[in-house]
């Protein structure tokens, strides 16, 4: 009998393939980079993603990152949620990329603690799509963030990334992308549009996305532990 974890490891490898011919059919030979989103995966699982041409894996809880990071080798971590600046101290040093930066006290925790150890931390700054129970600045404070980002010396301002809600209209997409070009515009090096998931990857790459953040469409349905 197949043991979950070779099934899983099959399954996962033909979830690339379909992803990788998904990506190419609608990004007309732009380069998508795709952030596989970790969430209750096991370590095992996701070390298995670079020999697949995945190598970048987002968590979006602080714990679940710190359990995994010694356990899984061959990939850079991306923090892809909401984060409280208590925690910040917790991950400066293990991810490449903090996606979710929202505020002034935020980007200043980042860069304190990034100081202390001498690194330049990747940011991108999360804009609220209109949910109020989600995090992320609202379009009209976009550039005041980033213009305040930009002005830190541990920090370095990527693009933006955004949690678009379910169902969202054509014209979300286009909003955002706007928005992005906006700040592709104004800033050197910041060309990441962080933006799209399982369910709608493909209309934020018809969109402008530059950065993909996918999860159950390489994993399968989330397993949340009783």
């Amino acid at each position: 009998m197949i043991s979950r974890t070779l099934w899983q490891r099959i399954m996962l490898s033909e979830n690339v393939k379909t992803l990788k011919e998904n990506i190419a059919r609608c990004g007309n030979g732009r380069n998508i980079t795709v952030v596989a989103a970790t969430k209750t995966v096991a370590p095992e699982i996701i070390s298995t993603l670079p020999s697949l041409g995945i190598t970048i894996a987002g968590e979006n809880k602080v714990q679940e990152l710190l359990s995994k990071y010694e356990a899984v080798q061959g990939v850079t971590w991306h923090f892809i949620g909401r984060l409280q600046r208590n925690k910040v101290k917790y991950i400066v040093d293990k991810v490449s990329m903090i996606q979710s930066v929202d505020s002034v006290p935020l980007a200043d925790e980042i860069e304190h603690r990034c100081a202390k150890i001498d690194r330049i931390m990747d940011v991108l700054v999360e804009v609220n799509a209109g949910e109020e129970a989600k995090g992320g600045v609202s379009p009209g404070g976009l550039m005041d963030l980033c213009d305040y980002i930009s002005s830190l010396p541990h920090l370095r301002l990527k693009g933006i990334m955004c949690v678009l809600p379910i169902g969202a209209t054509e014209s979300m997409y286009e909003d955002t992308h706007s928005l992005f070009m906006s700040v592709i515009n104004r800033y050197d090096g910041a060309d990441i549009l962080s933006m799209g998931m399982s369910g709608d990857y493909e209309t934020a790459i018809r969109h402008g996305a530059t950065m993909i953040r996918t999860g159950s469409c390489l994993f399968g349905q989330r397993v949340y532990n009783k």
